[in-house]
C-alpha cells in the first residue's frame, strides 16, 4: 500500500494531547511525534456530512454539491447521501491513473459509483448498505462476524458506552485488514466515527473518550504491521470542544424582526419528535401515516394558540415538565409545536447545521414570496440584522454575516443557503427552533470547532515542513501527490508543502448517476440522537 489515509472524525489537538501526555495512544503519538502535525483549518460549514466530501474531493460545497445533513427540493427535505456528491471522489481520481483502493466506513459514500477496489459505505448510509462491488458487506461479514453501521442501542445513560463504540470501531479495522488482503490495494482510506459520536452522546464522558481513542489506536497499529504502507496521513474533519456561549435561536430571532411567519401545528422542518415515536421507525411511508386522535387534538389546540412550546414553560414553572413529558408521544409534543411557517416567510433557517439563513425567492422555492428585483436589498437588510445580534454577554452572536459567495462557488451554489452565519468562536449554538426566547444555554454542552488536526509521516513525507495554515481542502490534493499524480484544477486545495507538488492537470467529466432518495428511518434516527435534527 503506498498510502493509507485515517480519518478521525472530530479529532483535533485539545483532545489528543491528554491522551499523548497520558501515553495511551502510542500509534497516533509516534506519527505526530515523529512525522509532522498541526491544526488542519475546517470548511464551513465544519460538520461530517459536508466535511468530509470536501476532504475527498478537494473542493468546496458549490461544486461537490453536499452542504448539510439535509437536502431541500423547494420545502421538503430528505437525508442527504452519496448520490449527493457531484465531483470525482479522491479514490475515483485514482481509479482514473489506474490506481486500486479500499475505502471503508467513509461518510456520504452510498451508493457508491464503480471504481477499482472495495467500499464500505459509512454515515448516512442505511445499517445494510450495498457496498461496491455488489455483495461485498456480505462476504465481509462471512469472514468477521457481525459488521454494523451504528451503534445498538445507543442511550445517553448506557453504561457499556464503551462496549458498544468500541465494537464498532474493532468492526471498522477487521473490515479494513479483510479488503486490503483480498484487494491489495494501493491506497487505504478508514474512517472512525465514534470519535465525534461520543462528544454528542455522552458530552464530558472523557473516560469513554479515553476508551474509545485507545480501540482506534490498537487498529491502526494492527494495520500499519499488517501492511506496512509508505506513507499514512491522519485527518480529521473538524474539532470538537465545550461550548459556554449561548444557544441562539435564529428563526425565533427572524420572526421578532418580521422576517418569519409562523403557524401553530403546521409540519414545519423535521423535528427529533416526530422522527422519534412516529411509524417512520417501522419504515412505513410517511404519507400512508394517519395521524392519531391526540396528534389531531393537540393541533386543534395548538391552532387555537395554546403551543407546546407555551405548555412547555407553564410546566418548567410548575417542575411538572419531565413527568409530563415522559408520558406523552413525541408525536403529539410535535403535533402543538408553533414552527415557521415557509411559504409566507420572507426568509428563514431551515436546518441549523446549514449555518445559514435561505430567502424564499421567487421563482426559486415554490412559494416564493420575495422578487429579484427584492433580493439583494433584503438579503442586505437581513445581513445588517444578523451581524447587530448581540448576545447576553454583550458580544456579537456571529464572527462573520456573509454572502453566500464568499465561502460557496461552483455549478451547485445556488444550493446553498443565501446568507452564511458564522457563530462566535463555534462557542454559540445556532438553532432553528422556535421558543419563548431568542437566547438560552447551549442545546448540546459539546459540539463542533473549526479547527481538527493533520499528521503525516512517510517515503514521501517531508516531516520538516510546516503545516501552518493547512486547509481541509488540501487534503485531497495531498494524498494525489504522494503517487506523482497531479491535482485537478478546479480543486480548492493546494498539496500541503510536507509533499513534492507536481501541478494540477484537467481531468475529464465524472460519469454521475441519477440522484437518488434518502429513505430510511434509522439514518434519520442517528442524526437525530446527535442533534443535527432538532
Amino acid at each position: 500500500m503506498n498510502t493509507l489515509l485515517v480519518g478521525l472524525d472530530a479529532a483535533c489537538l485539545p483532545v489528543l494531547e491528554p491522551l499523548f501526555e497520558e501515553g495511551v495512544v502510542p500509534t497516533l503519538q509516534e506519527i505526530f511525534s515523529s512525522g509532522t502535525s498541526g491544526q488542519l483549518e475546517s470548511q464551513i460549514p465544519p460538520w461530517t456530512a459536508s466535511a468530509w466530501p470536501s476532504l475527498y474531493t478537494g473542493m468546496n460545497p458549490g461544486k461537490h454539491g453536499v452542504f448539510d445533513f439535509l437536502t431541500f427540493d423547494g420545502y421538503e427535505w430528505s437525508v442527504i447521501n452519496g448520490s449527493h456528491i457531484r465531483e470525482r471522489t479522491l479514490w475515483e481520481l485514482l481509479d482514473y491513473h489506474g490506481y486500486s483502493s479500499v475505502v471503508v466506513n467513509t461518510p456520504v459514500t452510498h451508493p457508491c459509483r464503480p471504481f477499482n477496489g472495495a467500499l464500505i459505505p459509512g454515515y448516512t448510509a442505511p445499517e445494510n448498505p450495498e457496498g461496491y462491488p455488489s455483495g461485498i458487506l456480505d462476504d465481509v461479514r462471512d469472514a468477521i462476524g457481525e459488521y454494523k453501521i451504528y451503534p445498538r442501542d445507543p442511550s445517553p445513560k448506557d453504561k457499556a458506552a464503551s462496549d458498544r463504540y468500541c465494537e464498532l470501531i474493532r468492526m471498522r479495522g477487521d473490515a479494513f485488514r479483510y479488503l486490503v488482503d483480498r484487494f491489495d490495494p494501493d491506497f487505504g482510506f478508514i474512517q472512525f466515527q465514534q470519535t465525534d459520536t461520543v462528544f454528542h452522546e455522552r458530552p464530558g464522558d472523557l473516560d469513554t473518550v479515553r476508551d474509545i481513542y485507545v480501540e482506534v489506536d490498537r487498529q491502526l497499529e494492527a494495520i500499519i504491521d499488517a501492511f506496512q504502507p509508505r506513507n499514512v496521513l491522519v485527518v480529521s474533519d473538524h474539532g470538537i470542544g465545550e461550548y459556554e456561549g449561548y444557544d441562539f435561536r435564529v428563526n425565533e430571532y427572524l420572526r421578532r424582526h418580521g422576517f418569519v411567519k409562523t403557524v401553530n401545528g403546521g409540519r414545519g422542518m423535521p423535528t427529533w419528535a416526530t422522527i422519534r415515536d412516529s411509524k417512520l421507525m417501522a419504515g412505513i411511508e410517511s404519507d400512508s401515516i394517519e395521524p392519531t386522535t391526540g396528534v389531531k387534538l393537540m393541533q386543534l389546540v395548538a391552532r387555537a394558540g395554546l403551543t407546546s412550546q407555551r405548555l412547555g414553560a407553564v410546566l418548567r414553572r410548575l417542575g411538572l415538565e419531565e413527568f409530563v413529558t415522559s408520558r406523552v408521544s413525541a408525536d403529539v409534543i410535535s403535533a402543538g409545536t408553533q414552527q415557521v411557517d415557509f411559504e409566507r416567510s420572507i426568509a428563514y433557517m431551515r436546518s441549523r447545521t446549514e449555518l445559514g439563513i435561505r430567502i424564499n425567492l421567487e421563482g426559486r422555492e415554490p412559494a416564493g414570496i420575495v422578487s429579484e428585483s427584492e433580493y439583494d436589498s433584503v438579503r442586505r437588510r437581513l445581513i445588517e440584522l444578523l451581524r447587530d445580534a448581540t448576545a447576553p454577554d454583550g458580544y456579537p452572536v456571529f464572527d462573520e454575516v456573509v454572502p453566500r459567495e464568499v465561502y460557496f462557488h461552483g455549478p451547485r451554489d445556488g444550493d446553498a443557503v443565501d446568507i452564511v452565519t458564522v457563530p462566535r468562536n463555534f462557542d454559540q449554538f445556532l438553532s432553528a427552533m422556535l421558543a419563548d426566547d431568542v437566547f438560552g444555554e447551549p442545546t448540546e454542552p459539546w459540539n463542533h470547532k473549526r479547527h481538527g488536526v493533520v499528521a503525516a509521516i512517510g517515503a514521501n513525507i517531508d516531516t520538516e515542513a510546516c503545516l501552518e495554515g493547512a486547509h481541509l481542502f488540501d487534503i485531497a490534493p495531498t494524498v494525489l501527490a504522494t503517487f506523482g499524480l497531479q491535482a485537478d484544477e478546479r480543486m480548492d486545495g493546494r498539496p500541503l508543502p510536507i509533499v513534492e507538488a507536481v501541478g494540477t492537470a484537467t481531468y475529464p467529466e465524472v460519469s454521475l448517476t441519477e440522484v437518488s432518495s434518502t429513505n430510511d428511518s434509522n439514518v434519520e434516527e442517528r442524526l437525530a440522537n446527535l442533534g443535527y435534527i432538532e
